[in-house]
């Protein structure tokens, strides 16, 4: 049995203060990116059945139907197989082969620092998406119009933002201790893009409370264009990121199996319209506006029109796209994630890191912007920054098996989409001290509340909790970001190819 006493404040008190001149908000950092609004919701009209709240408050209150052609009391969660269109859902360390741990402190450890990376929340479709594209064609032929905005979180969204502040004060609240007896207050970082700041605000205001939140916290919003260095938009400072033979082969390889896998749907749908004729392109964009319809909406009648086989399909569609553009199949993920990556280190080391990546110097070499000594930290980014820093970090257990087949069969792969880079996903690090063990300072990592094996570290066994030697693992974690050469992977004329395994690396680096 475990008996825990904190003493302390129930509030977190502190003698600083936010200061707007050093961290501006966002109207005048600027650079926010598109932000049309779309139709507003109307679940109570729309929706074929009430949203009950059954416990399970990630969908709440989205109505997910069942697939077209199931059976009476059939069920599958179509949520789930959206990739990075899903909802986050909590996985299990079982999933990664450690069927006894859970993101609970271990017995006899403690925690002394937690690192939150985490995306935002459910938006409206990005502005190059199928389902506009789509949608133009639809209305050259019908007249209807499109409903949904662009780029901007969903009030689902917000809420997934919110919640998650909420369960880490409910988690690690008590590490607010020490900015109380420092008179400091935290720095917490975003990107400009509005969906950004309103994720980094949200999480805040569920963190904090509101208006608590307001004074409680320096919100560092860093400017998201590609003129800047950022580390939490690197591919604006990755060209080869965006070149098809390089940093986009995932894209290419899903669009050549997206062209065989739904051909009976098609086929399917055509024979109930006419007027437009269908393609993949076209099963892909009404699949995403399925997801992105329940998502902002609450319903949407295109999930309808997809049966089981399609989700499947649709996922390894996302699979193959995030697991060649920025897993270990994609020869520039490591080289994006290197910002991540080494901000990391620094804050475990407590020297500033060296400007050989996508991370901006300007701010991460001094105290004010970039802290050396926090006991809590959280940066808000993009799925595909979450992505390529796990593939940075070389997880390894998070992409088990052989490279991703490029015909559709899955095989042994433990690689999905829709659990790494959800609406929401989160990565955290705990760092412990653990009089248990020798040495005492411990640390691990945790992905949507899975406890990830490390002991592909040199240096690490295996470990029934994920646990490994805190200095080791930061010697490990340097070792791999000097392997990594950012300007020959971003830069460097190579050709990569789909059925490889590149560990996130350029091929001949």
């Amino acid at each position: 049995m475990r008996v825990y006493a904190f003493s302390g404040n129930v509030d977190f008190c502190h003698a600083a203060a936010v200061n707007p001149s050093l961290f501006p908000p966002e109207s005048v950092v600027g650079f926010a990116g598109p932000t049309p609004a779309g139709l507003e919701p109307a679940a109570a009209q729309t929706a074929p059945a009430y949203p009950y709240n059954e416990g399970d408050a990630n969908e709440f209150p989205l109505v997910n139907p069942q697939p077209h052609g199931s059976s009476t009391g059939f069920t599958f969660d179509i949520g789930k197989y959206w990739g990075n269109l899903s909802p986050w859902y909590s996985l299990h360390s079982a999933d990664y082969g450690l069927p006894d741990a859970d993101p609970l402190i271990p017995e006899g450890c403690e925690i002394t620092q937690l690192h939150l990376l985490y995306r935002h929340g459910a938006r409206y479709p990005t502005s190059d998406a199928a389902p506009p594209t789509f949608a133009h064609k639809i209305a050259n032929a019908t007249e209807t119009g499109f409903e949904l905005g662009a780029e901007l979180l969903t009030p689902f969204g917000r809420s997934q933002n919110f919640l998650l502040g909420v369960a880490y004060r409910q988690l690690y609240g008590h590490l607010l201790n020490n900015f109380t007896e420092a008179g400091t207050i935290p720095v917490f970082r975003t990107e400009s893009q509005d969906r950004m700041v309103k994720t980094a605000q949200n999480f805040a205001a569920g963190f904090f409370g509101v208006p608590e939140f307001l004074d409680q916290v320096n919100l560092e919003i860093l400017v998201e264009n590609a003129t800047v260095n950022n580390s939490g938009a690197s591919y604006d400072m990755c060209p080869n990121a965006n070149i098809t033979s390089r940093g986009s082969i995932g894209s290419t390889v899903a669009a050549q199996f997206a062209n065989n896998a739904f051909n009976a749907t098609i086929a399917r749908l055509q024979s109930q319209i006419s007027g437009i004729n269908f393609t993949s392109t076209d099963a892909i964009a009404m699949l995403q506006l399925c997801s992105y319809e329940t998502i902002a909406l609450g319903y949407s009648a295109f999930c309808d029109l997809f049966s089981q086989e399609d989700f499947l399909n649709y996922e390894y569609y996302y699979d193959l796209t995030f697991y060649y553009n920025n897993g270990p199949g994609s020869p520039v993920a490591a080289a994006q994630g290197k910002g991540y990556l080494d901000e990391f280190i620094a804050r475990f080391t407590g020297e500033y890191p060296q400007a050989n990546s996508a991370l901006n110097e300007t701010f991460d070499n001094t105290s004010t912007y970039f802290p050396l000594n926090q006991s809590i930290y959280a940066d808000a980014t993009h799925e595909v920054v979450v992505l390529d820093t796990l593939t940075a970090f070389n997880l390894t257990a998070l992409f088990q098996g052989p490279p991703l087949s490029v015909t559709g069969n899955r095989g042994q792969n433990s690689f999905l989409a829709s659990r790494l880079v959800p609406f929401a996903t989160h990565f955290t690090t705990q760092v412990l001290s653990c009089p248990v063990y020798q040495p005492t300072k411990q640390i691990r990592f945790i992905i949507n509340d899975a406890v990830i094996p490390i002991n592909n570290y040199p240096g690490c066994p295996e470990n029934l909790n994920g646990l490994c030697s805190f200095e080791n693992v930061v010697s490990v974690l340097q070792s791999r970001s000097s392997e990594i050469d950012f300007n020959y992977d971003c830069f460097a004329n190579y050709t990569a190819a789909p059925g490889m395994d590149y560990n996130g690396r350029a091929p001949n680096s």
